[in-house]
């Protein structure tokens, strides 16, 4: 049985691949952490090369090299929650599977990079649907990865609600499904304990979006960790991922980072 960690200070473990130019990935997770006063610590999955203009190359690394780290981790540091990003193939999947994490454990399934770029597969996601969705706490996928596991179109509030009970029902305890490419204001749908909740927030107007879903399930992870409850750890999240989008630092000549510093409450 894995002990709890030291007391005084939450912790949270992030499982994602690492973006150089430092907007999205374990980077981003691991800004988010300390923002909300919470050690982060970081299992890398995959190497990429990017910035906010392009992904030209994505190198996945063994699934022994990643279940190494995360077992180092929870020896030592045991996580108060756990967030997995980028994972690549169905091996990786599987193997952090493997692991029954004393926490919660908060899944934004990436498939695809702001840029377009693919990164994952067809057995990656029937892996991810088999392996770990009966794990996860929470699932935040976009309206296209929320497309991808229901089955369905979704494009307004009613598809995402059928969406999230499919979803559900492949396994993930609460479903957050997000919005952000809807019309109107940036919308968020939450399926937990048999309820829908709607966060809401205003939409802004920017490019500077990169590693937005991200920071978002970060911010959440890092909440939970702290011992928030889920509700109301997404509703904080919600304003600070708006804030972090509002007062981007504009770095960047494509889709550049939010505002890791913004004001988390």
């Amino acid at each position: 049985m894995i002990q709890s960690s030291q007391p005084g200070r939450a912790c949270a473990l992030t499982i994602a691949g690492s973006d150089p130019s430092g907007g999205a990935g374990m980077q981003a997770d691991l800004k988010t952490f300390h923002q909300f006063g919470v050690y982060g610590m970081a299992a890398v999955t995959l190497l990429t090369v990017q910035n906010t203009q392009r992904v030209s190359r994505v190198e996945i690394l063994s699934p022994e090299l990643i279940t190494g780290q995360i077992a180092a981790v929870l020896e030592d540091i045991p996580p108060h929650a756990v967030k997995t990003g980028a994972l690549g193939n169905s091996a990786v999947i599987e193997a952090v599977a493997q692991f029954h994490f004393p926490c919660p454990l908060v899944v934004d399934p990436v498939m695809i990079s702001k840029h377009g770029a693919p990164l994952i597969g067809t057995e990656a996601r029937s892996a991810l649907i088999t392996h770990l969705l009966p794990k996860t706490a929470l699932l935040t996928p976009n309206l296209h990865e929320a497309e991808v596991l229901a089955g369905i179109e979704v494009t307004n509030l009613p598809q995402m609600q059928e969406a999230a009970l499919r979803i559900a029902d492949l396994g993930a305890a609460s479903v957050l499904i997000k919005g952000g490419h809807l019309e109107g204001d940036a919308l968020d749908l939450l399926y937990h304990q048999g309820g829908f909740h709607c966060f809401t927030a205003p939409r802004h107007n920017t490019a500077h979006t990169h590693g937005t879903g991200c920071t978002y399930s970060a911010a959440i992870t890092a909440l939970l960790a702290s011992g928030e409850q889920l509700t109301d750890a997404i509703s904080v999240a919600k304003a600070f991922i708006s804030n972090a989008i509002e007062s981007n630092p504009g770095l960047g000549h494509g889709h550049g980072p939010v505002n890791h510093w913004a004001n988390p409450v």
